[in-house]
């Protein structure tokens, strides 16, 4: 059982050392989708995972489409601002993706497209043009699906 985390093209390495953090701490697969903005050395991002980083399981992929042929039975949750529906009316699985887009310009239609149904929000003001951090979203959905999961191997 392991609940996934997928980043497509993430920019800001901070953002992915945190999201890795959290990984770590709930024994969820991070899955990261090239090009990364960063070099996997950088020190921002080993700073930000700090000693977590050789404690996450982590795969890499070329494109988003080799993530999706690997899991072809994944159920794929995908976090934007334009979702249909918000991220806690949705019952998720101890096998669901939960994929988010880079940081400057979210996921692309080549991926959003023929998901409408799966695509899910987190609420917020509408007349900001900003949206939350990246890592942030990643701990609100992620924690979301865990407390529904009754927070399955951790305390």
């Amino acid at each position: 059982m392991a609940l996934h985390i997928v980043l497509v093209e993430p920019e800001i390495p901070s953002n992915t050392g945190n999201i890795a953090r959290t990984c770590a701490l709930t024994g969820t697969v991070l899955h990261l989708v090239r090009p990364l903005g960063f070099s996997v050395d950088d020190k921002h991002l080993k700073r930000a995972g700090l000693d977590y980083w050789p404690l996450v399981e982590i795969h890499y992929y070329d494109n988003f489409f080799q993530l999706l042929d690997k899991y072809p039975n994944g159920s794929f949750y995908y976090a934007t601002t334009k979702g249909k529906r918000k991220y806690s009316d949705v019952e998720y699985t101890d096998e669901s993706f939960f994929v988010f887009g880079k940081e400057t310009k979210g996921l692309s239609n080549e991926i959003l497209e023929g998901n409408d149904d799966r695509t899910i929000r987190i609420p917020m003001r509408t007349n900001i043009a900003r949206s939350l951090n990246l890592a942030n979203s990643v701990n609100i959905i992620l924690y979301e699906a865990l407390r529904q999961l009754g927070f399955p191997n951790i305390e």
